[in-house]
């Protein structure tokens, strides 16, 4: 890996948008899809090559980004003496002031270095000597809330350093006021509704709606509205080339792409009267009350109202449940599926392989996802009105 990092032609760089597991595919198409060029998916990522301009929208328009970062800087290191003056050596007057507070997240996979608190305390160290050194005073570190977050990865000696563009992770979307004990990722959410293939035409529908998360990711995509367009505040603002007339105009032209009038039923129901007040909250803030309809219901009395659509729900993985009860609620799903949901394509989520075996339908498509550090099966039922072979007669006629 060369020491500096590649200089690309017309203002063009190299980005890295971070995802989850199972994602990356996703994320890949709707970063070609807002024009990004070179666009590689890897492990919990996609590489890409950009410009100024389109580091702005990805950050305001991506749904399955969790962060979108700058590298700068490569360099090679064995030792901590090593890291240490290199780190020191780079120019960092290029991105900090003394004024300037910062932090620094560490990835680190190497048989060089075994601890990454110590590997990012030494790069502190680096960055405020040299500070010191030029200027007498030195920038202050500072964990929770810095102007400038500073990413270093370490695969054995290869080092790289790089700026996070997004500040605070993206699935922060700035609608959430109210949550349930484990609500689900907004990122994961929206990924869940893309991996579908929900047309944005037919009815969505989630009976397990918790604090609505499923719910409002899919009002946003069908209203064309970006998932950022609430956030007050991104990292690329605390950057020194910061272009705030850029900026606002590609903020300016999301407002007007927003569609609200959306003529299909997006519905969600759940039996918590608890969760459905925190989902009429969140829909709120959102804006979107009026085109998300929620109401309190058990899934056994959700019904959807039309011949078609699509159906995702989270339900509990049973970590609170005694066994029995889990695997009869899942039983309870399956059967309300075939009995009230025909022609309707349905999605669960779920941890539970056991209980996901309970369902009593074979899925037709199996994805893994991770909901948090819990390993999930995403699985497609797809309910036939009437039996599946006179569905496929029906579709071969």
């Amino acid at each position: 890996m060369n020491e500096n990092q590649p200089v690309l032609l017309n203002g063009e760089f190299i980005l890295i948008a971070k995802t989850s597991f199972g994602l990356e595919n996703v994320l890949k198409d709707e970063l070609i899809a807002l024009g990004a060029k070179d666009v590689k998916a890897i492990t919990r990522a996609v590489t890409f090559t950009a410009n100024q301009e389109l580091l702005y929208k990805a950050n305001l328009w991506l749904r399955t980004a969790l962060k979108i970062i700058k590298p700068f800087h490569h360099f090679t290191a064995k030792n901590e003496h090593e890291l240490y003056k290199k780190i020191k050596a780079y120019d960092w007057q290029q991105h900090l002031s003394v004024n300037t507070t910062f932090a620094i997240e560490t990835v680190v996979n190497s048989m060089y270095f075994n601890h990454s608190q110590f590997v990012a305390l030494k790069t502190k160290d680096a960055i405020v000597d040299q500070f010191r050194e030029r200027e007498g005073m030195r920038p202050n570190v500072d964990i929770q809330n810095p102007d400038i977050k500073i990413h270093l990865h370490i695969h054995e000696e290869e080092c790289s350093l790089a700026l996070d563009s997004s500040g605070e992770v993206l699935y922060k979307r700035g609608w959430r006021v109210a949550q349930n004990d484990a609500p689900l990722n907004e990122v994961l959410a929206a990924g869940m509704v893309l991996l579908s293939g929900w047309d944005k035409q037919s009815p969505f529908y989630d009976f397990m709606c918790g604090s609505g998360t499923l719910l409002i990711e899919a009002a946003l995509m069908a209203s064309n509205s970006a998932p950022g367009i609430l956030r007050k505040h991104y990292g690329f603002m605390n950057w020194k080339d910061f272009d705030k007339t850029l900026w606002e105009k590609i903020y300016n032209e999301a407002l007007v792409l927003k569609r609200r009038k959306i003529a299909i039923p997006i519905i969600g129901s759940d039996m918590s009267g608890q969760s459905v007040e925190m989902a009429r909250k969140n829909i709120a803030q959102a804006g979107l009350t009026g085109i998300v309809k929620i109401e309190k219901r058990p899934f056994e009395e959700a019904l959807p109202l039309e011949e078609k659509g699509t159906i995702i729900i989270n339900p509990p993985y049973g970590e609170r449940m005694r066994p029995m009860d889990i695997l009869s609620l899942y039983q309870s799903i399956g059967d309300h599926l075939k009995k009230n949901c025909g022609g309707h394509q349905a999605w669960i989520l779920s941890s539970n392989t056991d209980a996901l075996k309970h369902i009593g339908l074979r899925p037709s498509r199996k994805i893994t996802l991770f909901n948090g550090s819990l390993e999930c099966k995403f699985q497609k039922f797809e309910m036939y009105a009437g039996t599946k072979k006179i569905h496929k007669l029906q579709n071969e006629n």
